[in-house]
């Protein structure tokens, strides 16, 4: 148990039989009352934003998410199947648990599973990941004034803005968290 007075962001608890995320806290101190904790907490598993006061001396049970690195074998149909790489247990998840967590990512990739008492809700993919451009227009010198960017659709389907220089058959390097290039590789 936790009580309101020692929430801080990034800590998930248990309420009204879901789990959420603190986002945002702030304790509040009135000048005529008592002190109360306000809150934005988002839901875990649907990503739905909530916004709710405590009182500092109220206590909710804390979450515990579990985070386990697993390998990204293949998809069939609407199932994506990922390998537990140390016991080699294989487990399909849906299309709606993954959603497009699975953008830039390639089969083999070592991705996050996260689960709350052995449900799984979502697929945290690596931070980086290197890809190879598969289609892109060739870019123009004198096209600009300041850096372009120009379409490019890397070996998972997935588009990206590149800049001019980039080429079809160089391998870049994508931030999957904002979709953005970052390097050529």
């Amino acid at each position: 148990m936790i009580s309101a007075s020692d929430f801080r962001n990034g800590i998930t608890i248990e309420l009204e039989n879901s789990v959420f995320q603190i986002v945002e806290f702030q304790h509040v101190k009135p000048g005529k009352g008592a002190a109360f904790v306000r809150t934005k907490l988002k839901n875990v598993k649907s990503g739905g934003v909530i916004e709710r006061t405590f009182r500092p001396t109220e206590k909710c049970p804390q979450a515990r998410i579990d985070r386990k690195d697993m390998q990204y074998s293949y998809t069939d149909g609407d199932l994506y199947y990922f390998m537990d790489t140390e016991t080699f247990d294989t487990v399909a998840l849906s299309k709606d648990t993954v959603g497009d967590a699975l953008k830039f990512v390639v089969e083999n990739e070592v991705c996050k599973i996260c689960s709350h008492n052995g449900s799984v809700f979502s697929v945290e993919p690596p931070l980086f990941v290197e890809l190879e451009v598969t289609e892109t227009e060739p870019g123009f010198k004198g096209d600009t004034a300041t850096g372009a960017n120009k379409p490019a659709i890397v070996e998972t389907g997935a588009q990206v803005a590149v800049p001019l220089f980039v080429e079809q058959g160089d391998k870049i390097k994508i931030d999957t968290r904002t979709g953005e290039y970052l390097s050529r590789v």
